[in-house]
């Protein structure tokens, strides 16, 4: 993967039950990239981000926005360096910045895990993501 974009098609592709619509907004800073509508007819966002080495980079409107909004809120993270891709709670920003991509608090690493976290959001009897 070379570029955030190709991270999104891999989303798309491994989830295709879910509605997904980009976002691009100018009016609200620190949104995330994705929002995502599952057959459960919940909403939830997902910040995409790709890295190079461990680290990864947030500016601080997206700390902001993943602190403020922590429910149904994920960070999807692609390491280049691990050829791995992780999915992240929101309540996590704080734990990838310090930790970046070895972050052990990841709540899916496959893609499998990936599409049925995100298919679970707002589930009954699922606790709240």
């Amino acid at each position: 993967m070379r570029i955030e974009k190709d991270l999104i098609k891999n989303l798309r592709r491994n989830t295709p039950t879910i509605l997904w619509n980009r976002v691009e907004n100018l009016a609200v800073s620190g949104m995330p990239d994705l929002l995502g509508y599952n057959k459960n007819g919940f909403f939830f966002t997902v910040e995409t981000k790709l890295t190079a080495v461990n680290s990864v980079k947030f500016r601080p409107h997206q700390i902001a926005w993943h602190v403020q909004h922590s429910s149904n809120a994920f960070i999807l993270l692609f390491s280049k360096k691990h050829r791995a891709t992780k999915l992240f709670k929101s309540t996590a920003i704080h734990d990838l910045v310090k930790l970046g991509f070895k972050s052990p608090n990841h709540v899916a690493m496959t893609w499998d895990e990936i599409s049925h976290t995100l298919q679970s959001v707002g589930r009954g009897g699922e606790p709240d993501t």
